[in-house]
């Protein structure tokens, strides 16, 4: 789903919607427009996307297509600074939980009171963030993701966020940058989403009371443990399945083992 280098994955007041093309727009807490697509009726499950990545590349996935089938309304967003939401370039912007702020704002304008939640990758990073503060989550898949992101000094983000500041002496994220600098996206807004990308500790994971699923690629070893993560969150569960960081999200074991897990 996203270069296996990419990574570095309380209800918010109502906002406002705008009508798009394809979707809709929502106006988050703090100004930022939001975009958005829902499909779908039944029960409400909210997609969040890989760095780099947007709404649409759930689209080119397994796990999308097979929500829709087995009568689940999915929802897609590009976060702030992805796809065709806003990008602003202000710390502000990307500070203390803005983009969990989001998702929690638009399920509060959509009017939902209860959802469960799948992240991939930074998107499980974010995740992490919603269900730990959203007591409207009733369930939650974290795919891609071991341990490293509890640390809120993790070497790889920090590393991250420089390299999109300017500075090339961290060659631990060479071929990250490499594949930004071959495509179009907003590096300044990539940047904030790296220097305020956030944490979960230990203690608010322990505190964790909803069913919680930990899936991987049987050859991803990107994020750090996943057995390590597993054990901070109390009674998760772990799904192995064929593939590695980029291509473990787009296998049907993926799509099946979340459905799965989603049903019981």
């Amino acid at each position: 789903m996203m270069h296996k280098t990419l990574l570095i994955i309380v209800a918010m007041l109502f906002g406002s919607l705008a009508k798009a093309e394809d979707g809709d727009f929502f106006t988050s807490f703090d100004g930022t427009k939001i975009y958005y697509e829902v499909k779908g009726e039944g029960q409400p499950v909210i997609l969040v996307h890989g760095f780099t990545n947007n709404a649409q590349s759930w689209k080119r996935g397994t796990l999308y297509p097979a929500l829709l089938k087995e009568g689940y309304k999915v929802i897609i967003l590009d976060q702030r600074g992805n796809g065709q939401s806003d990008k602003p370039h202000t710390d502000a912007a990307y500070a203390n939980d803005a983009e969990a702020k989001d998702i929690m704002g638009l399920a509060s304008a959509l009017k939902l009171k209860q959802y469960d939640i799948v992240g991939y990758s930074r998107g499980s990073i974010i995740t992490s963030r919603v269900m730990v503060l959203d007591k409207r989550v009733q369930k939650a898949v974290m795919g891609g993701m071991g341990a490293d992101y509890t640390n809120p000094n993790w070497p790889r983000r920090v590393h991250a966020y420089k390299a999109l500041a300017g500075d090339t002496t961290h060659h631990d994220v060479d071929e990250m940058m490499a594949w930004i600098h071959k495509n179009n996206f907003d590096n300044q807004a990539l940047m904030y989403q790296q220097k305020h990308q956030p944490s979960t500790s230990a203690a608010e994971l322990g505190k964790l009371k909803i069913p919680v699923l930990l899936i991987d690629g049987s050859e991803d070893t990107t994020n750090g443990d996943v057995h390590d993560l597993q054990k901070l969150i109390p009674g998760s569960k772990y799904t192995e399945v064929p593939g590695n960081h980029n291509t473990a999200g787009n296998t049907e074991q993926f799509a099946q083992a979340i459905i799965s897990f989603l049903k019981q």
